[in-house]
């Protein structure tokens, strides 16, 4: 068993980035990630609650395919409640696909950093189990490097998605306050137009 574990800070509110993160794929940092469908969403006691499945693309090296088998699309379910009170926003995923061999339980969780509310810290934590298979301490360490990997990629495509939102964001005000404008704005009548008495 290997245990990562990494905390980032990203200099936006929580609001902003519990938000990014459910518009999080695709994105072009992660183009393993194909599909990701919502199996069951529901708010209890003011908490949101939701059950997701990710399908991705996982390409083994080739050792590893003679282990595991050919690359193929694999599946994980993710569990995650948002708290908006609280400023809390778990994710646990776990994976589907080759569970009979290895199990990857990774738990995300943000919150609002506690010294500064403008900013969000990130945490998150993956365990990596491998069993009944040769090599299965070198496999957790190929995993586990994989996983520190993608959280790199993971936090770029963060800022990617807060780019966007911020740019949607603009893009609405700007029209907004044109159409304001317009509204608020009196008719102008050209003198050439009126009728003659």
């Amino acid at each position: 068993m290997k245990i990562w574990t990494s905390e980032h800070i990203f200099c936006h509110p929580w609001e902003t980035v519990a938000q990014a993160s459910w518009r999080k794929y695709p994105n072009p940092m992660n183009p393993n990630v194909v599909a990701i469908d919502v199996l069951e969403r529901d708010v209890k006691n003011g908490i949101l609650h939701s059950r997701r499945l990710l399908s991705s693309k996982w390409v083994f090296p080739g050792w590893a395919r003679k282990i595991l088998g050919s690359e193929r699309i694999c599946f994980a379910k993710e569990n995650s409640t948002v708290d908006p009170t609280n400023r809390i926003m778990t994710l646990f995923t776990q994976n589907l696909t080759f569970c009979h061999l290895m199990s990857i339980d990774e738990r995300l969780s943000y919150t609002a950093h506690p010294e500064d509310p403008s900013k969000t810290l990130l945490t998150q934590e993956a365990v990596v189990t491998v069993r009944g298979v040769p090599l299965s301490s070198y496999l957790e360490g190929f995993l586990t490097n994989t996983i520190s990997l993608n959280a790199s990629k993971g936090r770029q495509a963060m800022e990617w998605v807060i780019g966007k939102l911020n740019a949607e964001v603009h893009d609405l005000t700007t029209t907004a306050a044109k159409n304001l404008h317009v509204l608020t704005s009196p008719p102008t009548v050209q003198a050439s137009s009126l009728p003659e008495c």
